[in-house]
């Protein structure tokens, strides 16, 4: 099934809510459907956090919506190692991790802003929200690859290697061991 046909609504995405209802949509195997609905959750959770960031200051509200994320995240994460072969063998799955890793790390130094009421929480808000984009996006890309066939179009085809030659060393212990038959 091509892409363009499985996402009508890929052009309608504006927030983290629309990932996480567009993540919803999709059939699959059970892997596949468990990991959307993971990545939904994630998506939900960072749309929570964002829109009480966005909205009239209450400050106990957001922190707490923080540590949950940072929660979310490390859960997701968790989930991640639990997963089949076929998932961890496709590059977007390494891609994806690394992404988490980097948003988990962003969210938890603006959970620490915010504790602290540091002047920096704003731009520590600004990254944790430009990772997130990333990271929800990267997610898509896994589950989209591993939907389409895996493997087959993750990876760049294999070059053949050229064979490693023997060193002198194992020539002449192969020709002993000839000898002594």
């Amino acid at each position: 099934m091509a892409t363009a046909s499985r996402f009508p609504s890929q052009q309608t995405i504006q927030s983290f809510g629309d990932i996480s209802r567009f993540l919803r949509e999709g059939v699959a195997d059970e892997e596949s459907r468990q990991l959307r609905d993971s990545v939904g959750l994630l998506a939900q959770s960072i749309d929570e956090a964002v829109r009480a960031r966005r909205a009239p200051p209450d400050a106990v509200r957001i922190t707490r919506l923080a540590s949950v994320l940072v929660l979310k995240v490390r859960e997701h994460q968790l989930f991640l190692t639990g997963l089949g072969s076929a998932w961890h063998s496709l590059y977007e799955f390494g891609a994806y991790q690394s992404a988490l890793r980097e948003l988990r790390r962003a969210a938890e130094a603006w959970h620490k802003a915010l504790e602290r009421r540091s002047s920096r929480e704003g731009g520590a808000f600004d990254h944790v929200e430009l990772l997130a984009w990333r990271t929800l996006g990267e997610g898509m890309l896994l589950i989209d690859m591993y939907e389409q066939g895996g493997q087959a179009h993750s990876e760049p085809p294999a070059t053949a290697s050229a064979p490693v030659a023997a060193t002198p060393w194992a020539r002449a212990r192969a020709w002993w061991q000839q000898l002594r038959r």
